[in-house]
């Protein structure tokens, strides 16, 4: 998204900004039933494999920011269901982390909870929740422009 963080109630503070923006994303994964986190090491959204191996973790969404005199032009990428074959880490290692891979909200819920694929959200319900949990984390309201579409 792009916003100013100069203006109330934004911080002229990018890892504040980082952290609103994993939490737009904690949010949405909740919707969906999913446990999502922060890990105290790297950036993104992590859920675990098991609740008991805090190694198994894998992320469901990069977030990345950047912002020029204050201004954010980047976001996150949040997986709902790409073909995660290209994270395979026999050819490629995701974000550059070492024994950690890559899951979306597709796998989470056909894979890991044993979910049918008519629960799988589409980007566009996933993209309704996102938005809103923008409005509701940053405490604003969002202007809607004419689709790209």
């Amino acid at each position: 998204p792009l916003f100013d963080l100069r203006r109330a109630p934004f911080q002229q503070d990018l890892h504040w900004y980082l952290r609103m923006m994993e939490e737009v994303v904690i949010r949405t994964c909740l919707e969906y039933d999913i446990d999502a986190s922060r890990d105290e090491h790297f950036t993104g959204v992590w859920v675990s494999s098991s609740p008991l191996d805090n190694y198994s973790c894998k992320k469901v969404a990069a977030v990345g920011v950047t912002a020029s005199k204050w201004i954010t032009t980047h976001g996150f990428a949040l997986n709902v269901n790409p073909d995660l074959s290209y994270f395979d880490t026999a050819n490629i290692l995701p974000c550059g982390i070492e024994g950690r891979g890559v899951t979306s909200i597709e796998e989470i819920i056909c894979v890991q909870r044993g979910g049918a694929e008519s629960e799988i959200p589409t980007v566009d319900q996933v993209a309704s929740v996102v938005l809103q949990n923008l409005q509701d984390v940053f405490g604003i309201e969002l202007e809607h422009g004419e689709s790209l579409k």
